[in-house]
């Protein structure tokens, strides 16, 4: 039966029109969806019996919980999801100190096969819907304690666009979550033609992948980069206006001898010469048959000094989760699905 949660108030209102139900009641339906902590159509108790009755002959409410969660020693904790019969995706919720990020997957597995990233290593199962996107939000303990979402974990989010977007307007909307964009952060890996969509149809904060910025060399551990060239996508950044509200960060994960030298520094300060941007710095998490070993933390230090010399801000992003595989690059479900 299919989900009324993850539905658009545009969506609500074709289903309110087909099942004869007065106008009104589209917007007494989202204020149940995402205003109410409420879990079943029944629980709409200002909506008549006869309504709802139509409703739920068509409709379910959506929501599902997660069949297990691990905590690490960091207070971090991993959801693991069921979809369907053979399906599963991870969620993150990271807390620090007064701020509840939670890292949300927008695919089962990943096509985009990264050399160093997990989930690439399990491939591509599905698309997640709005619906298992925000779920991901609303059915996990911290629900209403959440103050920021990334959408970093399994997927890559621009190739699933239009549930993304969809999943984005519920969250930033009057009528839905009423979430601040700048609370919101997406990342990719380079899809130029979904990135101008999303920076034109979006005001959620932008993160792209980059880890290195020499051509040949990027092309050896992100394959998109022969499809969608990283200068082709910083010229797209560099001539969006993204206003004083929206920030681009750029992610780069330290790997020992490949993307860590001063040669390195110079391409990477020449790439985003005169963008206003953040770089974050990642410690590479070892995953099993990889030729990669992370950059020490003098070789990390001296990186992150020499680029913000250049004038370019840049950080080192705190890691964690890391013992139950919840960190960067580790979210994976694939041995469970093998086992299943």
């Amino acid at each position: 039966m299919e989900a009324l949660f993850g539905k658009t108030l545009g969506d609500i209102k074709l289903i309110v029109n087909e099942l004869g139900l007065p106008p009104f009641t589209a917007k007494q339906i989202t204020d149940w969806l995402y205003k109410k902590e409420v879990s079943s159509i029944d629980e709409f108790s200002n909506i008549s019996k006869v309504a709802r009755q139509k409703l739920q002959e068509r409709y379910e409410f959506g929501l599902s919980a997660p069949i297990k969660m691990q905590q690490s020693i960091d207070g971090t904790r991993k959801y693991l999801f069921q979809l369907g019969a053979s399906n599963f995706i991870e969620t993150a919720m990271i807390p620090d100190d007064d701020r509840v990020t939670v890292c949300v997957s927008s695919q089962v597995g990943c096509k985009m096969n990264c050399r160093f990233c997990m989930t690439g290593k399990q491939g591509f199962q599905a698309n997640l819907s709005a619906t298992e996107i925000l779920n991901q939000l609303r059915s996990i303990e911290e629900f209403s304690q959440i103050t920021n979402i990334v959408f970093m974990g399994m997927g890559e989010p621009f190739d699933n666009l239009h549930e993304v977007l969809k999943a984005l307007e519920i969250l930033t909307a009057d009528w839905g979550y009423a979430m601040s964009p700048k609370r919101i952060t997406v990342s990719t890996v380079g899809i130029i033609p979904a990135m101008k969509e999303f920076l034109e149809k979006s005001k959620c904060h932008l993160a792209v992948s980059l880890h290195n910025p020499i051509p040949d060399q990027r092309a050896d551990i992100m394959p998109i980069q022969r499809k969608y060239q990283i200068q082709q996508a910083i010229e797209v950044i560099r001539n969006h206006n993204f206003g004083l509200q929206r920030r681009v960060s750029f992610e780069y994960i330290m790997f020992a001898g490949h993307n860590d030298t001063p040669r390195h520094v110079s391409a990477l300060a020449n790439l985003l010469r005169g963008i206003d941007c953040r770089v974050n710095l990642i410690r590479f998490h070892s995953i099993p048959d990889s030729p990669f070993q992370g950059s020490d933390e003098a070789t990390i230090q001296t990186f992150k000094d020499a680029l913000n010399a250049r004038g370019i801000l840049t950080t080192t992003r705190a890691s964690r989760g890391e013992d139950i595989q919840a960190a960067c690059g580790l979210l994976s479900t694939k041995e469970l699905v093998e086992r299943k």
